[in-house]
């Protein structure tokens, strides 16, 4: 075990009052929902805060599976999550593609100069 007692490159800290619990479920084949369950530091419920899902999902394209993420507003319990996955994906896709059109815009507009 190294002494090493040069300058600290990470300065990590967990925020106590912002700890959950995490679940996830799969059916297998498109999707996966995580469950963030609040929790106190000492990893009981916390009930003065509202769990949160997050959904996951592959989308195939041309040049292979493309992961999308996003956060699943206003679900406030599994089979809700599961209901407001497919537009909460959709919603992520779009933006992911806003976004790609307008990195595209901004290069095509760039002004290159000579011995550039």
């Amino acid at each position: 075990m190294s002494d090493f007692q040069g300058p600290k490159i990470t300065n990590i800290k967990i925020d106590p009052d912002n700890l959950y619990r995490e679940e996830t479920f799969t059916d297998l084949t498109y999707a996966t929902i995580r469950r963030l369950s609040p929790v106190k530091i000492d990893g009981t419920p916390d009930d003065s805060r509202e769990p949160m899902f997050t959904g996951m999902a592959q989308l195939m394209s041309p040049n292979g599976p493309i992961p999308v993420q996003c956060l699943i507003e206003g679900a406030k319990t599994l089979a809700d999550a599961a209901d407001k996955l497919p537009d909460a994906i959709e919603k992520a896709v779009q933006a992911m593609i806003a976004e790609a059109q307008e990195a595209q815009r901004q290069e095509d507009s760039r002004i290159v100069l000579p011995g550039q």
